[in-house]
């Protein structure tokens, strides 16, 4: 994509099916001179986006039965310079990989401030090199697994457990518990 719109070239569209924090998302953003229109499901984010063109959408990845991923493609059709940003409470790299190959300009991990959005936003975005000899911890591929053992029960953590072969309150533990950055190796 050659040059991404102003966010200032129309209003913001903003897609999660949680309607309480879609409202006071909005209003933050408002309070930031940012204009916005909101959907709850992918139909409406669809019929909202031919609507007003907008000139960024930030998309919850879990609508409902819906995956957010499913929603790049059809918004990048409707106005192909917009700003897609991808949120979600259930990060890995697995998915920010895949809305990056779908065409998604950021992916953000709930909770996420307003200020973390507008700066997501105006940022423009550019590949970064992942240096040779980088390592991913062994805890990162531990969370990237329970990650997909969760999206596969649809967030069921018992179910989940059962899957790992692990006992539910061990997954509760480790999912407290956040991985580290890569490390380089030496």
């Amino acid at each position: 994509m050659t040059g991404k719109a102003s966010v200032a070239q129309g209003p913001g569209l903003l897609v999660d099916d949680d309607e309480l924090y879609l409202r006071t998302l909005q209003r933050s953003l408002q309070r930031r001179g940012y204009a916005t229109v909101t959907a709850t499901s992918g139909d409406d984010a669809l019929a909202a986006a031919k609507a007003h063109r907008p000139a960024y959408a930030l998309v919850d990845l879990k609508l409902g039965s819906m995956s957010g991923l499913a929603l790049i493609a059809p918004l990048r059709a409707v106005r192909d310079d917009m700003r897609i940003l991808l949120v979600t409470g259930y990060a890995s790299i697995a998915t920010a990989v895949e809305a990056i190959k779908r065409g998604a300009d950021n992916y953000l991990m709930k909770p996420v401030t307003a200020d973390a959005i507008v700066r997501a936003l105006n940022e423009e975005t550019e590949s970064v090199p992942v240096p040779e000899g980088t390592m991913v911890p062994l805890a990162r591929v531990e969370w990237e697994h329970i990650q997909q053992a969760l999206g596969e029960t649809r967030g069921n953590i018992s179910a989940a457990a059962r899957l790992l072969g692990m006992h539910r309150r061990s997954l509760q533990r480790k999912l407290a518990k956040r991985p580290g950055p890569e490390r380089r190796g030496e």
